[in-house]
């Protein structure tokens, strides 16, 4: 049996925290290992776990800090390691700034969960 993949979720509203965790647990059989609610948070979590976790998933608006800088800082992750972008904001400039920033994947929160979870289902081998 294979170890469950880790999932770290850069997320500041707690709402969404709480329903977004049990569907990525179930719909990727994966464990959310970690969540951050600031840049500074998930980059000081990032830094002191290089190469422990499969799956960063991050917002771009924070609490504190921004999202975009979170995935940029992810450049020169492992191989194995992916970074999407789930954000209300994916309008077509902002999509091509996380992915220019490094992002695997951007999805929108509002109309695109369904492609959110069958990426980390796929990508995370469920």
């Amino acid at each position: 049996m294979t170890a469950a993949r880790s999932i770290f979720l850069v997320e500041d509203n707690s709402t969404i925290r709480q329903h977004l965790i049990p569907a990525l647990e179930d719909l990727s059989s994966a464990k959310v290992m970690a969540t951050a609610e600031t840049e500074d948070e998930a980059i000081g979590w990032l830094a002191g776990h290089k190469g422990q976790w499969d799956l960063a998933v991050v917002d771009l608006f924070l609490r504190q800090g921004n999202g975009l800088a979170v995935v940029n800082w992810c450049n020169g992750r492992e191989s194995h390691q992916r970074v999407v972008v789930l954000t209300n904001y994916a309008r077509p400039d902002a999509r091509q700034r996380c992915l220019d920033a490094g992002a695997d994947r951007v999805f929108d929160k509002s109309i695109e969960l369904d492609e959110f979870f069958e990426f980390c289902a796929t990508d995370l081998g469920a």
